[in-house]
């Protein structure tokens, strides 16, 4: 196991033309021994970056990265005994699955006079330790259920055959830590989410640090010990799963997460410290100055259907089988959604009223959270 530590990284791009495209910026991130981090962020933000940059794949401007207390800036990638997991495999199409895992075993444990096609083979030496490759390909394999497929090559296997070998892989290293780079990326829905389980338990059961990458919400909810939120080169938030959705420090992390995403609504604090939306007063103590504009949060599952509330006009409903989404629009012409039961009777054009039956996230005008005081509880809002 390994803690990952990154300190202060600068890395920017500089195009032929000369321009320069700030990539990370002043980054710092601690990844704790032995757990799953996962890097979350859209396309383009860094996360990709970051962890080929832990790798040792490529070069920040300026900050540093020690595992395990060393710095590890002047290091090579082969030596700093991390294993990369890549979203395209990285298979060698003409060795078969028994091969491909045995070629770093065999890089790192042979001469290169023993790896030689003739002579190598001659010398007992050799023969101990090709057996002794062997037996832990075998391990692996049986680990990760591969055994049945040790003779086939890459192209007669399936993606999620395929994801596996490529893990099997990385875990014949054993590395103090795996950096997983969108691994899933390129399976369909429903090898994802048997892949997930299956990482999960890996993890489970070596208990090694992973530093996994992805834009999928629903893999960094599913798998992780924490997350970290990036955006636009920063990480904004880290915290367990529950931590940043339901308790999201900026309202930029607030609106990335979930799905469908959260309804942002201008307000205003009132002299009494209530909140005024549109037609509809929040009863509540916000810690702002009165008259201070202010954006008010509230996901669709923290939205009810209700005698006062938001006036809205119904635009269509979404049936999701196990549910429904409410689509409306507000008297200022603002969309709002509701997740609301399958069976729910309304039809477009109807008029309908919203009030707050969950947590509502109040947000400065930097979008910074006002935590104190406390909003009410929802339900003595609507009482």
């Amino acid at each position: 196991m390994a803690r990952i530590s990154v300190a202060r990284i600068d890395k920017q791009y500089t195009s032929p033309s000369g321009g320069v495209t700030p990539v990370l910026r002043d980054l710092s991130l601690d990844v704790a021994d032995g757990e799953f981090l996962t890097l979350l962020g859209p396309s383009g933000c860094g996360k990709s970056t970051l962890i080929r940059i832990i790798a040792g794949l490529e070069r920040a401007e300026s900050g540093s990265i020690a595992i395990d207390g060393v710095c590890v800036d002047s290091v090579r990638p082969s030596e700093r005994n991390v294993a990369m997991v890549f979203q395209s495999y990285a298979l060698y199409p003409h060795l078969t699955v028994a091969a491909n895992l045995a070629l770093p075993l065999r890089m790192r444990r042979l001469t290169s006079t023993q790896r030689l096609p003739w002579l190598g083979r001659c010398l007992p030496s050799t023969r101990l330790a090709e057996q002794a490759i062997k037996a832990e390909v075998h391990e692996i394999a049986r680990m990760l259920g591969l055994s049945a497929l040790l003779e086939r090559k890459p192209g007669q296997l399936s993606g999620g055959q395929r994801q596996r070998v490529a893990l099997a892989r990385a875990m014949v290293r054993h590395p103090v830590a795996f950096l997983m780079d969108e691994p899933l990326s390129n399976l369909d829905a429903h090898l994802r989410a048997q892949m997930r389980t299956e990482l999960t338990e890996l993890h489970r059961r070596l208990g090694v640090t992973f530093v996994y990458v992805t834009h999928d919400q629903a893999e960094a909810m599913s798998m992780s010990s924490r997350i970290a939120v990036m955006l636009e080169g920063r990480i904004h938030q880290v915290g367990t799963p529950r931590e940043v959705y339901e308790d999201p420090e900026t309202l930029a992390v607030a609106s990335f997460l979930g799905e469908p995403r959260i309804n942002v609504l201008n307000g205003s604090v009132r002299s009494d410290g209530s909140l005024q939306v549109l037609d509809f007063v929040l009863p509540a103590q916000v810690a702002c100055a009165p008259g201070s504009e202010v954006s008010v949060a509230i996901r669709p599952e923290a939205l009810s259907v209700a005698a006062t509330g938001l006036g809205a006009t119904v635009q269509r409903v979404e049936y999701l089988g196990s549910g429904a989404l409410l689509h409306a629009q507000l008297r200022d012409g603002a969309p709002i959604c509701v997740r609301v039961d399958a069976g729910v009777a309304l039809r477009a054009g109807e008029r309908v009223r919203l009030a707050p039956a969950g947590a509502v996230l109040v947000f400065d005008a930097d979008g910074r959270r006002v935590r104190e005081p406390a909003i009410q509880s929802a339900r003595r809002m609507c009482s």
